[in-house]
């Protein structure tokens, strides 16, 4: 007669268990994933969009202008937010004549559709701190209305989108360059026509 061994099928079954809690913790602690709701990434993030965000890379590195990033919305941390950087710490930013202007160059940001219609008045930005905006300007809760986010409530960067499939893909963190004293003369002294009137 021989009796079941119940002690090695419970240890199959804890360490089953045990290693499958440490590969989810470990992914957790690396990836996470989100939907995005609402327009402030428009053109180039949806609602209903599913995206995976990296939460190692700025442990190692520094974030950077054009990063889109997942954040902890400074008002109220409970709630993330994402959106992309636009200045980084101990640079200038202005906003005037529909164009953003980092330490008085004027930014060249191919991801946005429609530039905003607001001002913002030059301020240097602070240690430790970023500047971020939605890239449908006008249609976004962000740097523009509540200043500086802090860097501890960056969450990680916007790595792939994976849900709906006609969206999948790597998410684009463009080399966001400032414009040269020729490109900004050229670009001041220039008219913009808007089609639908705006």
């Amino acid at each position: 007669m021989t009796s079941f061994p119940y002690k090695a099928a419970i240890r199959e079954v804890v360490e089953t268990a045990l290693l499958t809690l440490a590969l989810f913790l470990g992914v957790r602690l690396t990836l996470q994933n989100y939907r995005v709701e609402g327009f402030s990434m428009e053109p180039n993030l949806h609602t209903g969009q599913y995206i995976l965000v990296d939460k190692i890379s700025y442990r190692v590195s520094e974030p950077d202008r054009g990063d889109v990033v997942v954040i902890r919305f400074p008002l109220d941390p409970k709630r993330d937010f994402v959106k992309r950087i636009i200045a980084l710490p101990g640079e200038t930013i202005e906003i005037y004549d529909r164009r953003v202007f980092v330490d008085g160059h004027p930014l060249q940001e191919p991801y946005i559709r429609v530039p905003g219609t607001y001002r913002y008045e030059k301020r240097q930005v602070p240690e430790n701190h970023f500047y971020v905006l939605g890239d449908n300007r006008d249609n976004s809760h962000d740097s523009h209305i509540w200043d500086w986010l802090p860097r501890e409530y960056i969450i990680g960067k916007a790595r792939l989108s994976y849900w709906p499939w006609q969206y999948a893909g790597v998410i684009d963190h463009p080399d966001v360059t400032l414009a040269n004293a020729l490109t900004a003369f050229v670009g001041a002294s220039s008219s913009v026509a808007y089609a639908d009137g705006d």
